[in-house]
């Protein structure tokens, strides 16, 4: 069953300049890896992609194309795609509003229900950046 999920305006247009930027033909997409791990959080990367690797789900969400392997699509399956774009940072955040923060003692967060954001903090391919868990 393909993943359910949604993408901001913003999003769109940082996907799209990836593509655009990376010389791929307009077919191409940008390939999503996304794996659990950590209390509450999540690894992550992407790149521009010619097209999709065999097993991986093709999804076209307003126009833009993504390449998600087996697992990613499970795990990105309610979440809203945005762009976080700031004076440190620039990248895509993943959005979950049924899942709250982790409430285990090890955390250095109060316990809190509400979104769960996974931040991509680089431009590029194959970047790998560390769990941020907001609210």
């Amino acid at each position: 069953m393909p993943a359910q999920l949604a993408i901001t305006p913003a999003a769109e247009k940082f996907i799209r300049r990836i593509v655009r930027f990376s010389g791929l033909p307009e077919s191409a997409g940008l390939r999503l890896l996304v794996s659990a791990g950590g209390c509450s959080g999540y690894s992550s990367e992407f790149s521009a992609e010619a097209a999709a690797r065999p097993q991986e789900e093709t999804l076209l969400v307003n126009g833009v194309r993504l390449f998600l392997p087996p697992e990613t699509s499970a795990l990105l399956d309610g979440v809203t795609i945005d762009s976080v774009e700031t004076a440190t940072q620039s990248g895509l955040s993943f959005i979950n509003a049924k899942q709250s923060t982790c409430a285990c003692s090890s955390s250095e967060l109060a316990p809190n229900p509400g979104p769960a954001r996974i931040e991509i903090s680089a431009i590029g391919g194959r970047r790998t950046a560390s769990p941020v868990l907001v609210r």
